[in-house]
C-alpha cells in the first residue's frame, strides 16, 4: 500500500505541513522532529506525489529534452551532462525523440508539456522557430541546443562554420587536393559546416566540386548506413578523391567501412575527418580524426542557462552561447611523409631500443678490435 504524506503526519501527531517542511529542511522545524520524520520516511519508502506538489507550488522540478535520435552518441553525451547539471539544482530530466520528424517533434513537446514541465531543451527538426514560439508564449522557458533557428531564442551550440574551416585547413595541410564532403541537413548546423569547409578550400585555391558534395537521405539517424551509401555514390563518380569531411562521426565511420571494402587505404589513399569526437573514435580499426564540438559543455551550459531563466525576477534578454570547436587528430588523417615507408618509424624505434639496451650486456661475443689492437 502506498504511503501518503497524511499517513506519516498522523503517525507523529503533526500536520501535513510540518512533514512537508521537514522534508525540505525548513528552519522552523526542530532538528529532533525533522530527524524522526526523515527516518520514518526512509523506513516506509515514501515517495512524494510530484503531480500534486506541482499543482500546489506551480513547479514540477522536471525539465524536458527533445532530440532527433536517442541512441546517437552525440546527443547521449549532451543528455548526460545536461541531466547531471540539472540534478545539482534539484531538477530531473525527461527525454523524448523526434526521429528527425518536425510533426512528431511537436507532438512529443506537447506530451512533455502536459506534465507541467518547468523548462524545455530542444535540438529541433523544425525549419523555423514559428512552430516553437508558442512554447515561450505560454510561459515555459525554452533553450535550443545544437541547431539555431532564430536569433530571438535562447541557444547553446557549437560554431559550425568554424568546424568546417578546421576540417578544410587540416586536409590541405596534409596534402589533400581533391576534397569531398558528405554534408548535413540544410539547417544552421549542416549549412554552417558546409560553408566553412567550402569557403576555406576556396581561400586556399581549391574549388569544391559540386559533384563531390553528397547529401544523404537522413543525417543523425542510421548515420553509419547513410555514410556507407554516400561513399558508394562518391566512388561511382570516380573522381579520385583524397580527402573527405563528413557531417558527423557516424557518417564518417560508415564511409570508411565502404572505402576499406573497395580497397582504399585510409589515410594513404583517402584521409577522413568526422565531426563530434565520439568517445569510441580511438577504438576503431583506423582511429577517426574528428572535430570536437564540446558536447559535455553544451549540456552543462544549457542547464546553466535554464537555471538562470528559472531564477530571473524579470524577463531576460535572449542569449546565444556559441562554443569553440577544436580538431582532434588521429590515424584517419595521419599520413606518412612522401618517401618514407610506413614501417620506417617502427623499425627506427626498434633499432633505437636495441642500441640503448646493448651496453647493459656483461659480455660481447663478437667485439670489434680497437685501433690499438690493430696497430699491434
Amino acid at each position: 500500500m502506498r504511503v501518503r504524506l497524511r499517513d506519516i503526519a498522523d503517525e507523529f501527531g503533526v500536520s501535513t505541513v510540518t512533514v512537508w517542511k521537514a522534508l525540505r529542511n525548513h528552519s522552523d522545524i526542530s532538528v529532533k522532529t525533522r530527524e524522526r520524520i526523515l527516518q520514518r520516511v526512509k523506513e516506509c519508502g515514501y515517495r512524494p506525489n510530484l503531480t500534486a506538489r506541482g499543482l500546489v507550488t506551480g513547479h514540477s522540478s522536471l525539465v524536458g529534452l527533445v532530440v532527433p535520435d536517442l541512441i546517437h552518441p552525440f546527443f547521449a553525451e549532451v543528455a548526460k551532462s545536461l541531466s547531471f547539471a540539472l540534478r545539482q539544482h534539484g531538477y530531473l530530466l525527461m527525454i523524448a525523440s523526434s526521429e528527425e520528424d518536425p510533426v512528431l517533434e511537436i507532438e512529443e513537446i506537447q506530451h512533455l508539456l502536459s506534465h507541467r514541465l518547468d523548462g524545455l531543451v530542444v535540438a529541433s527538426a523544425q525549419n523555423s522557430f514559428d512552430g516553437l514560439r508558442l512554447i515561450e508564449e505560454n510561459g515555459t522557458p525554452l533553450v535550443l541546443i545544437d541547431r539555431s533557428l532564430s536569433l530571438d531564442s535562447n541557444f547553446v551550440g557549437s560554431d559550425d562554420y568554424r568546424a568546417g574551416c578546421l576540417a578544410a585547413e587540416h586536409l590541405i595541410e596534409i596534402g589533400c587536393t581533391r576534397c569531398a564532403h558528405i554534408r548535413g541537413p540544410e539547417n544552421s548546423v549542416g549549412q554552417g559546416r558546409f560553408e566553412g569547409f567550402r569557403d576555406t578550400l576556396e581561400m586556399r585555391g581549391l574549388r569544391l566540386n559540386p559533384k563531390l558534395v553528397i547529401a544523404p537521405r537522413t543525417f543523425d539517424i542510421d548515420g553509419r548506413k547513410r555514410g556507407s551509401e554516400s561513399m558508394k555514390r562518391l566512388l561511382r563518380r570516380n573522381l579520385s578523391v583524397n580527402g573527405l569531411f563528413c557531417f558527423n562521426d557516424a557518417i564518417a565511420i560508415g564511409a570508411m567501412t565502404t572505402a576499406f571494402e573497395s580497397g582504399r587505404r585510409i589515410p594513404e589513399d583517402l584521409a577522413v575527418i568526422g565531426c563530434g569526437n565520439l568517445h569510441y573514435n580511438d577504438s576503431l580499426r583506423t582511429p577517426l580524426t574528428s572535430i570536437d564540438q564540446a558536447s559535455s559543455s553544451m549540456g552543462k551550459r544549457a542547464a546553466g542557462l535554464l537555471i538562470d531563466l528559472f531564477n530571473a525576477e524579470a524577463p531576460m534578454a535572449k542569449r546565444h552561447i556559441v562554443l569553440s570547436p577544436h580538431l582532434v587528430v588521429r590515424d584517419s588523417t595521419r599520413k606518412v611523409p612522401p618517401g618514407q615507408d610506413i614501417l620506417e618509424p617502427v623499425l627506427l624505434a626498434v633499432a633505437e631500443s636495441s642500441r640503448v639496451i646493448a651496453p647493459r650486456k656483461k659480455t660481447q661475443l663478437h667485439s670489434v678490435p680497437s685501433k690499438a689492437h690493430r696497430k699491434a
